[in-house]
């Protein structure tokens, strides 16, 4: 698929068959990530856990119910598979960067033909929940800062429809 094409189909997918991504598929979204830049080419602060053990997705939507008082609502959208991007420091940066790498991951689960959705408000829950974090097995001083859901969808991407000056531009 060429980029052009991949920038107009590309939309957060909220409603997932329940069906894992292939391991082919999920290799290849993985390895978009590792091509993502980062500040200072410092790769080593940045940390990707794939996560598709339904008892810590279980644990990362209750986390989330509790602190956005959304009990019954799934803000993980019931995919079965989630990638949490975690990063050493708490600069702009260190954000920016693992923002990056979300969208790479975003951008090759959808040449693959995968469903994905941007995480932010579970990533805040995880944050705020020990017993979460301890499940995450992440490696020393790394923190979540973002992730994307990913699965099998129903409906195939189609083109949208865009508004070619939908944000402001000043040329100077």
């Amino acid at each position: 698929m060429e980029l052009s094409e991949v920038l107009l189909l590309r939309h957060a997918q909220r409603a997932y068959t329940g069906e894992k991504v292939t391991d082919a598929q999920l290799e290849a979204i993985l390895q978009a990530g590792e091509l993502a830049p980062v500040a200072l080419g410092q790769f080593e602060k940045y940390h990707l856990t794939v996560i598709d053990n339904p008892a810590i997705l279980d644990a990362i939507e209750s986390a989330t119910a509790t602190l956005f008082h959304r009990h019954g609502g799934k803000m993980l959208y019931g995919a079965p598979t989630f990638v949490l991007v975690s990063a050493q420091g708490e600069q702009n940066a260190d954000f920016s960067s693992a923002a990056i790498i979300a969208h790479n991951l975003a951008l090759k689960a959808v040449d693959e033909g995968v469903g994905f959705c941007y995480i932010w408000g579970a990533v805040a829950a995880i944050n705020q929940t020990p017993s979460v974090i301890a499940k995450l097995q992440l490696p020393e001083g790394f923190k979540p800062v973002c992730g994307v859901t990913l699965g099998q969808i129903a409906t195939p991407y189609v083109e949208k429809d865009t508004d070619p000056n939908r944000i402001g531009i000043t040329r100077l």
